[in-house]
């Protein structure tokens, strides 16, 4: 194995499953060492790890915390085990951000289930504006690479509407904005930022919206090449935008999906 990043570091928030995960794995197989933050019951752990074991086998450093990103406290707890394990050499080459902790009630329901304010107020919290908290505390750490990379998630739900998902949408709103806010801001400090947005695909956060199996049918019937987005076609863009090469791509929504945005 040809290690790529060698003494580079992925931040990844939210790599226990989907997205995040696949992007781990893919990073690691070239050699970045990886820190993954995430957040999952007891029970979740022993299948997690088996996927840990897989980014290990990759013969690259693995650090892993299972504690809530969004508390300050962790965040600092987390940077602090980075930060040691980095030592001399090593730099933050960086930080994907891979959050799925959106509220996914409708508007207008009946009783309860109506989207409340504080449940705005929660998803975009998460989904979007711990992106610039985390962003700025790896940024102070002072240990960034010299073309460090800030990468997120984001879905055609953020400029389309889709019901139950209002919350998440304003969220992937936010998110986009912030990006592109520090793509134009930071750049003459080495930073790129960019958002992918994916395709449809079949992950355990696309299952929790209400009508997911229609959704996943319209998806395949409408991207040219008929079939749902992969978790390994978005970690391949994420290691492309990684690369060197991709040193001029900043500020932008790429479209990993394989044409589905087009019609």
């Amino acid at each position: 194995m040809v290690k790529e990043f060698k003494n580079n570091w992925a931040v990844i928030l939210g790599g226990s499953s989907g997205l995040g995960l696949a992007t781990a794995k893919k990073l690691s197989s070239h050699g970045m060492n990886i820190c993954i933050v995430h957040r999952n019951l007891k029970s979740e752990l022993r299948e997690i790890e088996n996927h840990f074991n897989e980014i290990r086998a990759n013969e690259v450093s693995l650090i892993h915390v299972n504690k809530d990103l969004l508390k300050s406290e962790n965040r600092k707890e987390i940077l602090k085990i980075l930060l040691d394990k980095l030592g001399k050499d090593g730099s933050i080459k960086c930080l994907i951000h891979s959050v799925a902790k959106g509220n996914l009630k409708p508007m207008l329901a009946e009783g309860n289930a109506e989207l409340s304010m504080l449940d705005l107020e929660i998803t975009v919290n998460a989904m979007a504006l711990s992106l610039y908290d985390w962003f700025k505390a790896v940024y102070s750490t002072d240990k960034i690479a010299g073309d460090f990379r800030l990468i997120s998630f984001t879905s055609e739900g953020g400029r389309k509407p889709l019901k139950n998902y209002a919350a998440v949408s304003a969220a992937k709103a936010s998110l986009e904005a912030i990006t592109r806010n520090i793509a134009l801001e930071f750049a003459t400090k080495g930073v790129r930022a960019n958002c992918i947005q994916a395709g449809v695909t079949n992950t355990k956060s696309l299952r929790r919206i209400p009508g997911s199996e229609k959704i996943m049918k319209h998806a395949v019937n409408r991207n040219p090449f008929g079939r749902l987005t992969l978790e390994k076609d978005v970690a391949n863009a994420v290691y492309l935008l990684c690369k060197d090469e991709a040193a001029w791509i900043n500020g932008c929504i790429i479209p990993v999906d394989g044409g589905e945005h087009l019609s």
